[in-house]
């Protein structure tokens, strides 16, 4: 498992664990990580076991519980005992399974835009096959990943500095290893839609801060259904505050404009919200 270790220069004693989304990367944190460190903070940011720089074993058992405990596995190896766990999309919900499986080795929990805070199965989202996923994953190129995210992450709005976040996503499918990478995305796909977390919200025991972009509309598998069922989809507003209604000591910060992706659509705004997090 690849991550980054990256120590400040006037440590505060604190460490941040940054966990990125299934169309991401460590390396997607790459202004966070200089301003976590400006403030004192230790940063480990992870590229989970089948993404991005990690090895891509063919079979993998991907379950949340699973990549929890890979994390947990590693932070104890550098001798970190406790740490805030800041996750983003699909490492929102793998931040919230740590924080329910290690809740000890939690000081904060920290989701932005996490993925999982509704049910698309129960909403009636139809299942799809991990093969099927696989083939519409190797259709992935720059330009479905620019379409796509440009429709639920940026709220219609391009801006060139994204290119870069979208080639190194395309990237990935380009290569010698691409057939491994749709692999993993299948998997994780099938993961995501089939272990829900929402329902344990009330059991985290760690103080959490959400951090949802008001414009976000992500959700996964929403064109496998209905249209009726799919234009109910990805209402992060609303979803955001049932979440945090549902989460014990549960801070909500909405942040106006901003999709699913805030720290790269609004480096600046979302570090502030971040730092104060980090702060109460």
């Amino acid at each position: 498992m690849a991550y980054l270790d990256v120590a400040p220069e006037k440590p505060n004693g604190r460490t941040v664990v940054l966990l990125h989304g299934k169309n991401f990367c460590a390396a997607t944190f790459e202004d966070q990580i200089h301003v976590l460190t400006a403030a004192g903070f230790r940063v480990v940011a992870v590229d989970q076991i089948g993404f991005c720089k990690s090895s891509k074993p063919a079979g993998y058992q991907f379950s949340f519980l699973q990549l929890a405990a890979n994390t947990h596995a590693l932070l104890e190896s550098l001798g970190i005992e406790k740490a805030t766990i800041l996750g983003h999309s699909m490492g929102g919900m793998l931040a919230a399974r740590y924080a329910l499986t290690y809740p000890e080795a939690t000081e904060r929990l920290i989701m932005v835009n996490p993925l999982g805070l509704e049910d698309w199965k129960a909403k009636g989202v139809p299942y799809a096959t991990v093969d099927k996923l696989h083939e519409e994953e190797l259709k992935t190129t720059f330009d479905t990943v620019k379409a796509y995210q440009l429709k639920f992450y940026y709220d219609g709005k391009w801006k060139p500095e994204y290119d870069r976040w979208a080639a190194m996503n395309a990237g990935l499918y380009a290569g010698a290893g691409r057939e491994d990478v749709a692999w993993t995305g299948a998997r994780t796909h099938e993961m995501i839609y089939a272990q829900p977390v929402l329902y344990e919200f009330p059991q985290i025991k760690v103080p959490t801060t959400l951090i949802i972009g008001q414009t976000d509309r992500t959700a996964p598998g929403a064109n496998r259904a209905a249209p009726e069922i799919a234009k109910t989809l990805g209402d992060y507003p609303a979803l955001g505050r049932k979440a945090a209604a549902a989460i014990p000591s549960a801070t909500l910060v909405e942040l106006p404009g901003l999709g699913h992706a805030p720290q790269v659509e609004d480096p600046a705004t979302f570090d502030a919200a971040m730092l104060k997090a980090l702060d109460r």
